[in-house]
């Protein structure tokens, strides 16, 4: 019998559906999709004190060129201390308008034209383009699929990792939502020194882990670039602010003349103001968010066990945005996304976005109001008795 999961009464709002139309917003503005669940931000109203505190900040008239005040940066060592005992300093830490303008930077600084650079895929789409777009070539590694989990191959990571500069590393692990155990973390770090690799870790994702499950920072030392940032935890992507940590001097200094010759260190109006009360004044908000993404993952995973088994959830323990082994439609991922978003409206991301061992699979975001999701859910399921129908049809034709 299905399980009805009711949402726990909770302090902030988190069921009110806000209308994001005329917006200008990529997720509902861009395309004509009645339900966009793909792109990564989150249909939840922000914290109340950030809206107050932009609130306040916009009240004062004028809006001009803007420097980053120290008050940020303490901001991102009190959370980072308190929440997972990690002592950053300030000298070690450099303003950046996002992660992956950051990273583009770091590509063009620490590596040369036509180098290969090191993924683990299925990962985050954008490092492809990014990498490619920087004229060097991507080499992927490829997580093992097994038994419904991920796993690092590291033979295939030792031996590609002898053939590069860089490696970028997602934890957790987006889209598959993994957290890398610290015995991950320290042997990629052990070979990234043999090899003498220079490690990103993209931790964007790092605080929206599953109630009482602890994520995992990649330990600082001389090789490693930390990319850091409150845009997914917090829902203000749009502020586009992130910090660079890196406790290479040498290494840290030649990122922040990169970014600043890519004008990529600059920072709006609004930027600062909305961090600061994110770290400082909104961790209650912040805990409530995590229960609520894990009623909805746990929403979603009783709806295909009961409702679509023919889809199947991958486990996961961390991100807003699921996993779904799709491999039983034997269909492609393109064309089964395309079919959802022509036949029910529905937009979720083709996993082969994500490399081509990501075909079988799409990714959901599920950082919506429960009347949203299950308004995904149903679509998802009518989409693929509709594929199932058609298969059917054309196999008797």
């Amino acid at each position: 019998m299905r399980k009805e999961y009711i949402m726990k009464n909770t302090e902030y709002d988190f069921k009110s559906v806000t209308d994001r139309h005329n917006t200008n917003c990529l997720k509902w503005d861009l395309f004509d999709d009645d339900l966009p669940m793909w792109v990564a931000d989150m249909d939840f109203k922000v914290a109340p004190a950030i809206q107050e505190a932009i609130q306040n900040r916009a009240s004062h008239p004028v809006y001009g060129y803007t420097v980053v005040p120290d008050e940020l940066f303490e901001a991102y060592i009190g959370w980072w201390a308190r929440r997972y005992g990690l002592n950053m300093s300030r000298e070690d830490m450099a303003y950046a308008m996002g992660v992956m303008p950051s990273i583009s930077s770091m590509i063009r600084c620490l590596t040369d034209v036509g180098d290969e650079i090191l993924i683990q895929s299925p990962v985050y789409h954008v490092f492809f383009y990014y990498i490619e777009d920087n004229n060097r070539k991507v080499l992927e590694n490829e997580l093992i699929y097994e038994d419904g989990k991920y796993r690092i191959d590291f033979d295939d990571l030792e031996e590609k990792l002898s053939r590069v500069k860089m490696m970028i590393l997602c934890n957790p692990q987006n889209p598959v939502g993994k957290i890398w155990s610290r015995e991950d973390l320290d042997r990629i770090d052990e070979l990234c020194r043999k090899h003498d690799v220079i490690l990103i870790s993209d931790e964007i994702h790092c605080d929206l882990t599953d109630p009482g499950v602890k994520y995992n920072p990649f330990k600082a030392n001389d090789n490693v670039i930390r990319c850091l940032s409150p845009s997914k935890s917090f829902n203000i992507a749009g502020f586009q602010s992130s910090i660079v940590h890196c406790t290479n001097p040498e290494l840290l200094e030649k990122i922040k003349t990169q970014m600043h010759v890519d004008n990529s260190d600059s920072c709006n109006v609004f930027a600062t103001t909305a961090v600061i009360a994110a770290y400082n004044d909104s961790e209650d908000w912040f805990e409530e968010l995590r229960e609520v993404l894990y009623e909805n993952k746990q929403m979603v995973k009783d709806y295909l066990a009961n409702e679509l088994p023919v889809v199947r959830l991958v486990e996961c323990d961390a991100t807003y945005l699921l996993w779904l082994d799709c491999s039983e439609l034997n269909t492609q991922s393109k064309v089964l996304s395309e079919f959802l978003r022509q036949n029910q409206g529905l937009f979720l991301s083709a996993g082969s976005d994500f490399g081509e061992c990501g075909d079988n699979f799409l990714r959901m975001n599920i950082a919506c109001p429960p009347e949203l999701l299950k308004d995904g859910l149903a679509r998802l399921k009518a989409g693929v008795i509709a594929l199932n129908n058609i298969n059917r049809l054309s196999k008797n034709i």
